[in-house]
């Protein structure tokens, strides 16, 4: 069995579609076959992310509120078990230090 290949689109690509959706006024299954995307994936990028806009004109794709806070809700994982880690670490070298004074 072969894989499944995952078109990938750039930045900008999801930037103007995302800004398509808003300004278009077509549906979002209408603008997913012109543009020739998969059913759903409109919506999948639109709870993703968030056109900015920044100043001069432009724009820019960012995560959104809840995508940036589970991003944010994995990194202090990571950090809070390389915490338990070493304060596991400290306690046993504690301990082995409280017993070797004679």
């Amino acid at each position: 069995m072969s894989r499944k290949q995952y078109k990938k689109y750039s930045i900008e690509f999801k930037k103007d579609a995302l800004r398509l959706l808003e300004t278009s006024g077509k549906s979002v299954a209408e603008l997913e076959r012109d543009l020739g995307l998969s059913s759903g994936l409109l919506y999948k990028w639109r709870d993703r992310y968030q056109v900015v806009e920044k100043s001069a004109g432009e724009d820019s794709l960012e995560l959104s509120d809840m995508e940036a806070a589970k991003v944010e809700i994995r990194r202090l994982k990571k950090e809070l078990e390389t915490v338990k880690q070493e304060r596991e670490i400290l306690k046993k070298a504690a301990i082995f230090f409280a017993n070797d004074q004679p």
